[in-house]
C-alpha cells in the first residue's frame, strides 16, 4: 500500500542530502582554486582537494541524515505537525483510527507548507567561502603577490644589476633614479608539476608556455617605465611600489626597460635575450619484435611487445594502432584498431615500461591475412601534446594453399600452374596417415604409403614437365615397367630410386667428352646465344635461372620423399616434403611485383586515332634569363659603411644612419636569436646608435668588428688572378683583417 507521508519525508531527505554534498564540494572547490592561483604545482593542488573533501565528508557525515533525524528535526522546526512526524514512518495498518487521523492530517500539513522546510544557511555561507577564496586567488595572482610569496628569491650580483642610461646625449647631468629591487618570476605550465622560480637575472631561458612576471622598484619615483620586446611597448603597472607586468613566452626575442622620470628625462637599459626551450616529444623504443615476423597456421602466433618510454614532463597516453589486411588484389580489405597496453597508462610518470601481447588469433586472422602495427605515445603537453611513433612493424600468417596470381618480372604473363598446390594435400594426406597407423592394418598402411608416393611422382613428373622436360628423364629417373618381371626377381628393388655413384661415373666419362664436343659446337654457332633451344629441357622453359635451380630443388625433395613412400616409412618422407613445399612457396614469392592502386580508371585506347594528332599549332617557349641572388644583410653592409664615414668623420649621426642601423639591428636580431651570447652585444651597441646619446670611437669599433662577423665569405672569384702563397702568408693576412677590424 502506497504511504504519501513516507514518500514526503523521503523526498526530503534526498534534497537534504544533496543540499549537504553540494555544500561539501563548495567548501572543497574555493581553497583548491585559491592554492591554483597562488602557484601550486597540481600534485600540491589535487591533494588540497582530495583531503578537504575527505575531511568535510566526515565532519558533515551525510550517512547519517537518517528518517528518523529528519522526522525529529520536522518536530522542532514546525510545530504545525503536534510533534506526529514520526507517525508517517510507521505502516497505517498498525496505527489507531486516531493515530491514523493524526497521520492524515501531518501529511497534509506537509503538502500544503509552502515555507522552506529545510536549512539553506549552511548552502549560503559555503558559496560565499568558495567566491571568497576564488576573488583573493585571481587578485594575488594579477597583482603578482602570489610569485612572490611562494616563489624562491636571489639577489642580483653587479652584473646583473639593471642600468639605465639617458636616450639624450645632450641632457644635462644629474642623478636618475636607480633600480633598488629587481625580479622575474617564471611560472612554468601546470602539466609540468613544476612550481615558480624568481631570478634576478633578466637573461631568461624558459620553457615555452611559461609565464614571465617582472617586478622592479626604484629609489626615487619615476612617471612612467616601459617594457620593450620585439619592437612592442608595454607600460609597467605600479603596486606596492613595484612595477609589474606579465606575460608569456611563446617565442624567442629580446628585451629591455625604459624609463621616464619626473623631469621629463628619458632613460633606456641594456637588452636581455628571451630563449625557448621546446618541450620535446617522448622517446620511444621497441624491443622484443622483429621487423617482420611470419607465423605457419598450426603454430601459436603471439607477439610479446615491449615499449619503452621516456618523457621530460609525464606521459599521458601511450597505444597500439594495428591494422589487419584480408584478401588479395583489387578485394583487399583493411581494419584499423586500437591497441591497449597490458600494462596501464595511468597518472603522469616520466617513464615506463609497457607490455602487451598480441594474439593475432584474437584479431580473427586467417592465413594468408597481414598485420601491421606501430605504437603512438602522447605526452602531458598543453593545450596540444607532443606524440612520437615507433617503425610499423608486420607479421603474416603464411598461406600454403591460396593459389594468386603473381607477375614475372620481365613479362606479364601468369607462369604458376594450378596443381602448385597439391604438395600441401600430400603432406596433409602423410600426416594423416600417420595418425592412423595404429587404426590400420600393415597392409592397408603400406597400400596407402605406395600410392602416396604415386601421387608424389605424378606430382614431381607434373613440375618436370612445366621444367620443359619431354618424357620422365633427368633427376627423376625412369618409371619402373608393369608388365617387365624379368628385373623384378633378379635387379636391387631400390636401383630405380638410388643413385648408383659407381656407374654414374663412367657414365660422366662419357658425357664429358660429348659435352666438349657440344661445346665446341656452340662456340662454332653465332646465334647459339639468341635462340631458344626446346630440345634441351635446361633451356625450354620460361624462368629465369635462379626460379630453375630453385625448381630442381624441390623436384630433388620430391624424389626422396617419394621413395621412403615407397619404402613404408611417411615418417622419414614428411621433412623432404616440408622443404620442397617451402621451395615451391619461394618460387611463387620470388617474382612478386606490388602495384599500388589509386582509384583512377583511364578510358579505353581508341586504336583507330592512336598517334594521329595534330601537332601544327603546337609552338615552343624559350626564355633566357640570368638570375642573381640578392647580397646577404644589405643594412648591415650599408651600416658597415656608415661607421665607417663616422670614425673619419665628426661622429653625429642623421636621421637616415638611425634608419639603417634600426633596419641593421632588425637583420640581426634574426641572427642573434640563435646565437645570443654572440651577437647580443653588437644589438646593443646598434640600439643605442639608433638612440640620441652621442657615439664613441670606441663604440663605433666594437659594433662594426660584431657587424663583420655577421657577413659570411664570399665565395672565391674564378676570374681572379691567382696568387702564389703560403700558410704563412695567409695566417698573416688573417690576423691583419683581424686586427683591422
Amino acid at each position: 500500500m502506497k504511504e504519501p507521508g513516507k514518500d514526503i519525508l523521503v523526498a526530503l531527505q534526498n534534497k537534504w542530502k544533496l543540499r549537504l554534498f553540494l555544500e561539501i564540494v563548495l567548501y572543497t572547490i574555493g581553497p583548491t582554486i585559491l592554492c591554483y592561483f597562488l602557484g601550486f604545482s597540481w600534485v600540491w593542488t589535487l591533494a588540497v582537494f582530495l583531503g578537504l573533501l575527505l575531511l568535510l565528508t566526515v565532519i558533515k557525515k551525510p550517512w547519517r541524515l537518517t528518517l528518523d533525524r529528519l522526522a525529529s528535526y520536522i518536530d522542532q522546526k514546525m510545530k504545525s505537525v503536534e510533534h506526529s512526524s514520526s507517525l508517517l514512518l510507521q505502516p497505517s495498518e498498525q496505527l489507531s483510527s486516531l493515530a491514523r487521523l493524526q497521520s492524515q492530517k501531518v501529511t497534509r500539513t506537509l503538502t500544503s507548507n509552502n515555507s522552506p522546510i529545510l536549512p539553506i544557511k549552511g548552502l549560503r555561507r559555503a558559496s560565499i567561502a568558495a567566491f571568497l577564496c576564488i576573488g583573493i586567488g585571481f587578485l594575488f595572482s594579477k597583482t603578482g603577490i602570489a610569485n612572490s610569496l611562494w616563489s624562491t628569491k636571489e639577489n642580483p650580483s653587479e652584473k646583473e644589476i639593471i642600468h639605465f642610461r639617458p636616450t639624450d646625449s645632450l641632457a644635462p647631468e644629474r642623478n636618475p633614479p636607480t633600480v633598488e629591487s629587481q625580479n622575474v618570476t617564471i611560472s612554468y605550465p601546470s602539466y609540468t608539476g613544476k612550481g615558480p622560480v624568481t631570478t634576478s637575472n633578466m637573461n631568461i631561458s624558459a620553457l615555452e608556455g611559461s609565464r614571465l612576471t617582472w617586478n622592479i622598484k626604484f629609489d626615487s619615483e619615476v612617471d612612467s617605465v616601459i617594457l620593450e620586446t620585439n619592437n612592442n611597448s608595454h607600460p609597467m603597472r605600479l603596486t606596492d611600489g613595484f612595477y609589474i607586468e606579465s606575460t608569456t613566452l611563446k617565442a624567442p626575442g629580446f628585451y629591455n626597460f625604459r624609463f621616464t622620470d619626473r623631469r621629463g628625462g628619458t632613460y633606456a637599459s641594456d637588452l636581455y635575450a628571451l630563449e625557448v626551450i621546446r618541450d620535446q616529444p617522448p622517446s620511444l623504443e621497441i624491443q622484443g619484435v622483429k621487423p617482420f615476423e611470419s607465423f605457419e597456421f598450426a603454430e601459436s602466433k603471439h607477439l610479446n611487445l615491449t615499449a619503452l618510454i621516456n618523457d621530460d614532463y609525464g606521459i599521458a597516453n601511450a597505444e597500439i594502432i594495428a591494422t589487419v589486411s584480408k584478401g588479395s588484389g583489387e578485394s583487399v580489405k583493411f581494419r584499423e584498431e586500437k591497441l591497449a597496453f597490458d600494462t596501464k597508462v595511468s597518472g603522469s610518470k616520466k617513464s615506463l615500461e609497457l607490455l602487451k601481447k598480441i594474439d593475432l588469433d584474437l584479431l580473427e586472422m586467417e592465413p594468408g591475412d597481414e598485420l601491421y602495427f606501430y605504437v603512438e605515445v602522447f605526452d602531458t603537453k598543453r593545450p596540444k601534446a607532443n606524440s612520437n611513433r615507433s617503425e610499423t612493424f608486420f607479421a603474416i600468417i603464411n598461406d600454403t594453399v591460396s593459389n594468386q596470381f603473381e607477375v614475372e618480372g620481365t613479362m606479364g604473363a601468369d607462369l604458376m600452374p594450378d596443381y602448385f598446390r597439391s604438395q600441401r594435400q600430400l603432406i596433409i594426406d602423410t600426416e594423416k596417415l600417420i595418425a592412423d597407423k595404429g587404426k590400420l592394418t600393415e597392409y592397408e598402411f603400406n597400400s596407402t604409403s605406395n600410392e602416396l608416393g604415386f601421387d608424389q611422382k605424378a606430382l614431381r613428373l607434373k613440375y618436370g614437365e612445366f621444367m620443359g622436360d619431354e618424357a620422365d628423364s633427368g633427376i627423376q629417373g625412369g618409371q619402373p615397367s608393369m608388365d617387365d618381371d624379368s628385373h623384378s626377381d633378379t635387379e636391387d628393388p631400390l636401383a630405380e630410386f638410388t643413385h648408383d655413384h659407381d656407374g654414374d661415373n663412367e657414365h660422366n666419362l662419357v658425357d664429358h667428352e660429348h659435352d666438349e664436343d657440344d661445346e665446341e659446337k656452340e662456340k662454332e654457332d653465332p646465334l647459339h646465344d639468341y635462340l631458344h633451344n626446346h630440345d634441351d629441357p635446361e633451356e625450354s622453359t620460361l624462368f629465369t635461372q635462379s626460379l630453375k635451380s630453385k625448381l630442381q630443388q624441390a623436384m630433388a625433395e620430391m624424389w626422396d620423399a617419394e621413395l621412403h613412400l615407397r619404402l613404408y616409412t611417411p615418417g622419414k618422407s614428411l621433412p623432404y616434403q616440408y622443404r620442397a613445399l617451402k621451395l615451391i612457396q619461394e618460387i611463387k614469392n620470388s617474382a612478386r611485383i606490388y602495384v599500388h592502386r589509386i582509384g583512377f580508371d583511364p578510358p579505353p585506347i581508341k586504336e583507330e586515332v592512336r598517334l594521329t594528332g595534330d601537332i601544327d599549332e603546337v609552338n615552343t617557349f624559350q626564355k633566357k634569363a640570368e638570375l642573381e641572388s640578392p647580397p646577404q644583410y644589405p643594412s648591415i653592409r650599408e651600416a658597415i659603411k656608415i661607421i665607417e664615414k663616422l670614425k673619419n668623420g665628426d661622429l653625429s649621426i642623421s636621421h637616415e644612419d638611425r634608419s639603417v642601423f634600426k633596419m641593421a639591428g632588425n637583420e640581426l636580431a634574426v641572427k642573434a636569436i640563435e646565437e645570443p651570447g654572440k651577437y647580443l652585444g653588437t644589438l646593443q651597441g646598434l640600439k643605442w646608435l639608433t638612440e640620441d646619446m652621442g657615439p664613441t670611437k670606441e663604440l663605433l669599433a666594437k659594433v662594426q668588428s660584431g657587424l663583420f662577423s655577421v657577413i659570411p665569405e664570399s665565395d672565391p672569384d674564378p676570374d681572379k688572378e691567382a696568387l702564389f702563397t703560403n700558410d704563412l702568408d695567409n695566417l698573416f693576412l688573417k690576423e691583419l683583417e683581424t686586427y683591422d677590424r
